[in-house]
């Protein structure tokens, strides 16, 4: 089939993101764990996306209240702790007050069987609480050695530099946002300017609108011309972005290889012109 052919294992350099201005990298596409409904296949994808040099895995205590996180925790017994960069996200409320939010990571934690979190985000901002009590929280999880890095979700500009201007011992350095080719806004216009510009990195999650970038006509247009895929066209045209890391949902083994299909080449600018004005 046009368009799946998958790269070995290391995926390159040009196919890595920053996160944040650590100066650490992850796959320019991730793997997403929300609204599984086969964890036993999902496993399986999960193994094969690793072996296959995707290394960020992305899920959250809410997802199937815990059993996301528990697939994600046996994905890693089988490929090794070193291999996946974890980002889970906390409820919005468990950022009232530092104990509430430590034994919510904890169980997050117990779940993945693992001591510490790469990344862990605050779900979206809760509106009870103001974003620098919510961001003291958030850091105090760093503090404790409970996540490596922290950062945010759903979060718009003005929520963002509110947060970024609020952090005294820790950096974010991610926001995880709705994000697509076919949802570029407001995120091109405001967001990811600022982002770019403050250092942060964009995370896409629902990029390939449930399955919506396949019924576009330009994309398979486009995806036509270039013997692609137009789910690939859409994932490409994400990570063609500075700073945006593309996190696509899949429990399919097949559906992998058409996600893993759309690294290692980049759209022209004359395509991204056009996929711009969509």
């Amino acid at each position: 089939m046009t368009g799946l052919a998958v790269p070995r294992f290391p995926i390159d350099p040009s196919d890595r993101k920053p996160v944040g201005r650590s100066g650490e990298t992850t796959s320019a596409i991730g793997i997403g764990t929300w609204a599984i409904r086969d964890y036993r296949r999902a496993e399986e994808t999960l193994v094969e996306a690793v072996e296959n040099g995707i290394d960020l895995i992305d899920t959250a205590e809410m997802y199937g209240w815990g059993l996301a996180e528990e697939l994600v925790g046996r994905v890693v017994r089988r490929v090794g702790r070193g291999r996946v960069f974890i980002t889970t996200k906390l409820l919005p409320e468990r950022f009232r007050d530092e104990h509430t939010a430590e034994k919510a990571l904890k169980a997050s934690l117990a779940r993945l069987g693992v001591r510490s979190v790469d990344l862990v985000l605050i779900h979206w901002p809760d509106p009870h609480t103001s974003i620098e009590r919510q961001v003291r929280v958030l850091e105090s999880l760093w503090a404790k050695g409970l996540a490596r890095y922290i950062g945010v979700s759903n979060f718009n500009e003005k929520e963002l530099l509110e947060a970024l201007s609020a952090t005294k011992r820790a950096e974010i350095v991610v926001d995880q946002v709705h994000y697509s080719v076919l949802h570029r806004e407001p995120v091109e216009s405001k967001l990811l300017p600022m982002a770019v510009k403050e250092g942060v990195t964009i995370q896409a999650y629902t990029p390939l609108e449930r399955g919506k970038v396949v019924e576009n006509l330009l994309l398979r247009e486009v995806a036509r011309e270039l013997g692609k895929t137009p789910v690939q066209v859409a994932l490409n045209y994400l990570i063609s972005k500075p700073r945006v890391v593309a996190i696509p949902k899949t429990e399919r083994r097949d559906h992998l290889r058409e996600i893993l299909g759309a690294m290692g080449w980049r759209l022209s600018p004359r395509i991204l012109e056009l996929l711009e004005n969509l």
